[in-house]
Order: C-alpha cells, then sequence, then structure tokens
C-alpha cells in the first residue's frame, strides 16, 4: 500500500521535512500541516489512510484534535507522535481511537514499520510502539538461513526431540526457541537449562525439584525442555536424564510430564568417549547443523538492522545507523564469534553513541581492539614471517579454533587433530594455549 496517502501535522518544519522526504521515497503521497488549522484544511479536502500527528502545538493540541475528529465521526487512522510522551498519554490517545503512539525523534526502521502496521489497520497496545515480536526470529534471506528454517520446520512437525549442533555463539538457543515456536507446543513451556550447571551434586535438585523449588522437568511439563551447552554433561548426569528419557519413573520421566527434549552443543562433540552414546541416540536422533555466520555473510547486512532496531526499540538506545563503507566491511570479517559477537559490537556502537551515521573508521577501531593473534589465518599475512614464526602462528590459531568447537576438551581436541595427548598439551603449553579454559556455550 506504498501509494497511500499521508498526513503528517507537526509544528517543528524540521521535522515535517523529515518525514515528507522518508515517506516520499517510500512511495507514499505526502502532505503536510504545520499545526491544527492546516490539517482541518487538509482534511476537508482528502480523505487520507494515515495521519501522523503531534500531540504538542501552539495552537490546539494533538489530544485535543484528534478527540474533534473522533466526536465528529471522521478520524480515520492516525499514529500520534511525540518528544515528550508519557504511559498516560499514549493511554488516552488510544482510548480516543489512535492506532499507535511513537516518541521523537523516530528512527527510520521504527516509523516504517509503524507506518505500514498502521495502514494494515492493526491497532497496538495502549503505549506500545509498532514492534513486531522478534525473540523467535531466526533472521536472513540467504539460502543458508532458508534450508535452516526449512529444515527445523519439518522437524518441529513430529514430536520428536532434536539436537542443534554449531559453532559458539551461532544461535544454537536461537534455533530451539524457533523450533518451539512453530511446532504444536508454540504455546507451552519453553524451559532453558545450562549444562554446565547440571552438577553431580545439583543435577537432580534442578532437574526434579527439591522442597519449595519446582525442577525443571516440572516446570517444562508439555511443553520443552532446552539442554544449552549438552556437551557439558558429566557422565553422572548423563546418566540420570537416559533414565528420565528412558521412562524410569524413580526418576520422574519425561513421559510423565509430556516433556520434548531439544540440546545444543557444538559439532563433533560426541567423539568424547565419556558421552553416553545410548543418550546421545535417544536425545539426537534428529541432528540439524547451526550454520556459523562465516557461511552466510550476505546476510550480515539484514543482521546490523535487526540488532539495531531491537536494541533502539527494546533497550531505548539512541538509533544509529551503519554506512554501506561499515557494512561492507563487516560483510567480509570472518566473525569468529559468530552472530553473538555481531550483536554485543551493535550494542557497543549504540551505547558509544555518536553521529547517526555508524563509520567505517569506528568499526575498524572496534575490530583493531581484537589482537591479531586472535584474528582467523586467513586475516594474517604468514607469508611475510619467517617460516618458524609462521608456523607457531598457524598452528597457535589451529589448536585455539579446534579447542573451542571441542568444548575446551583436551581429550576429544587429541582426537579431533590425531596428536597423542601428552604430547598435545606439551604443544599447548608451548603455544601459549591456555587450555583450561573452556569454550563459552551458545
Amino acid at each position: 500500500m506504498n501509494d497511500a496517502r499521508i498526513l503528517v501535522v507537526d509544528d517543528e518544519a524540521n521535522i515535517r521535512e523529515l518525514l515528507d522526504e522518508i515517506l516520499s521515497e517510500e512511495g507514499y503521497e505526502v502532505t503536510t500541516a504545520e499545526d491544527a488549522a492546516h490539517a482541518r484544511d487538509a482534511r476537508r479536502g482528502c480523505n487520507f489512510d494515515l495521519t501522523l500527528l503531534d500531540i504538542w502545538m501552539p495552537d490546539t493540541d494533538g489530544i485535543s484534535l484528534l478527540k474533534e475528529w473522533a466526536d465528529s465521526g471522521s478520524l480515520g487512522p492516525v499514529v500520534m507522535m511525540s518528544g515528550h510522551g508519557t504511559v498516560d498519554t499514549a493511554v488516552e490517545a488510544t482510548r480516543l481511537g489512535a492506532l499507535d503512539f511513537i516518541e521523537k525523534p523516530v528512527s527510520l526502521s521504527q516509523l516504517l514499520r509503524t507506518v505500514s502496521k498502521a495502514l494494515a489497520g492493526q491497532k497496538s497496545a495502549p503505549g506500545a510502539t509498532a514492534l513486531a515480536e522478534r525473540s523467535n526470529t531466526l533472521v536472513g534471506k540467504s539460502q543458508v538461513m532458508r534450508d535452516l528454517r526449512e529444515k527445523i520446520q519439518a522437524v518441529a512437525r513430529h514430536d520428536t526431540n532434536l539436537l542443534l549442533t554449531g559453532e559458539a555463539g551461532s544461535g544454537r538457543t536461537l534455533s530451539a526457541r524457533y523450533f518451539a515456536s512453530v511446532s504444536r507446543r508454540s504455546v507451552a513451556p519453553f524451559e532453558v537449562i545450562d549444562g554446565a550447571s547440571l552438577t553431580n551434586d545439583s543435577a537432580e535438585d534442578a532437574l526434579l525439584g527439591a522442597g519449595e523449588n519446582t525442577g525443571a522437568l516440572a516446570r517444562a511439563s508439555g511443553g520443552i525442555l532446552y539442554i544449552a551447552g549438552m556437551e557439558k554433561l558429566s557422565p553422572h548426569v548423563q546418566g540420570l536424564l537416559l533414565r528420565a528419557v528412558t521412562k524410569e519413573s524413580e526418576f520422574g520421566s519425561l513421559t510423565h510430564h509430556d516433556i520434548r527434549i531439544l540440546a545444543g552443543a557444538p559439532p563433533g562433540f560426541e567423539r568424547d568417549s565419556d558421552f553416553l552414546a545410548e543418550l546421545l541416540s535417544l536425545i539426537g536422533a534428529v541432528v540439524v547443523r547451526v550454520p556459523s555466520l562465516r557461511d552466510h555473510a550476505e546476510d550480515v547486512p539484514e543482521l546490523l538492522r535487526f540488532y539495531l532496531d531491537t536494541l533502539v526499540d527494546r533497550a531505548r538506545l539512541p538509533f544509529r545507523r551503519f554506512s554501506i563503507a561499515a557494512q561492507n566491511r563487516l560483510r567480509n570479517y570472518p566473525w569468529p564469534g559468530n552472530v553473538r559477537e555481531l550483536q554485543q559490537l551493535v550494542k557497543q556502537m549504540l551505547v558509544l553513541g555518536g553521529d547517526e551515521d555508524i563509520t567505517l573508521a569506528e568499526v575498524e577501531a572496534e575490530l583493531a581492539v581484537e589482537s591479531a593473534e586472535s584474528e582467523p589465518l586467513i586475516k594474517q599475512d604468514l607469508l611475510a614471517m619467517p617460516l618458524r614464526e609462521a608456523r607457531e602462528h598457524f598452528e597457535r590459531a589451529y589448536l585455539k579454533q579446534q579447542l573451542q568447537l571441542c568444548g575446551g576438551k583436551v581429550g576429544q581436541l587429541a582426537k579431533r587433530v590425531g596428536m597423542e595427548r601428552t604430547h598435545l598439551y606439551r604443544k599447548l603449553r608451548a603455544l601459549g594455549v591456555d587450555f583450561r579454559q573452556t569454550a563459552q556455550g551458545d
């Protein structure tokens, strides 16, 4: 409906001009009015599809004008605007018939979403902005992300357990939430528990509950239990879960609670000889791989906009946008921390503040915080180094990344890289790789 006619009523000339320019570029037919009198004149000559109405104006305030139109039966779709809005004002505007209420300065993305939703005739809750629920969204138009959504949707049609594998920060938990949202359990409980928190001493209480504390199984009853960091479960805890999955009632079986299990883990974790094959076959009967951000770098600009909009709308951070040069640089950045790293970068840019456009220089300054040693091999000029130094750089970067993929487990790393464990320990010490720090979960 980009041929819709929109009336912008605001006493500030720069606001009128800005909204006129933005909406006209989107294909809307825009008329502006500087006060209530001009707004009345404009509406007498045209039936507008939407009116953007400022509250604080010198002659007649927006709330009074809204009430006037409502009483005369000529209200039409209206979205209120104010740089000094309160929840009470928003509630009053909504009570009088306004579709939505947005605060100035309005971000470009927020404005266009609000206009689109208002033209579609969707009324927001009092005081809410036109923000769609995003917590379960898997963002990306690339073929890789389309395939991921299709696979998850296919599995979600069946009431089955699912194992999600992927690098740290790639979005395993988000994928689990997406699975839940498209499954028949979309309105049922979705309980997340960190595998690292299930120690030998605490696991039974955490899962079954103790005293007045309800366990995870009961909280997830009828829904889904997601285990983040399945690779961190000790053999003892794996045994507890195995008894639950295999319906041994003395442990409070999952069947009794009607629960499905989703789990997330790094790729290759099953090579660890400590992991129970029987438990893996029950939980990981279906496996879906969550891609690294390097596998769908073309989605980086969309992800940047997504997290910008989310943080601006939810955290009320000042609106900024990445310049084309900055976006291009980030499309070609290898993202060792995946989507989580991108989200943290966006938040850093908004919290630090600055001009509306986030420049290439700002992005380069943030990326430069990471040491050269931590950069992927493709970013290091190994050919400029002596052979010994180049070999050490390669081995250090290679083993660090492999150790992260193995969840910090040296035994699993030894199998993955084909080295004897004692020799591997010596190699890690010689290269200064701290193998005692385990990789973070998703």
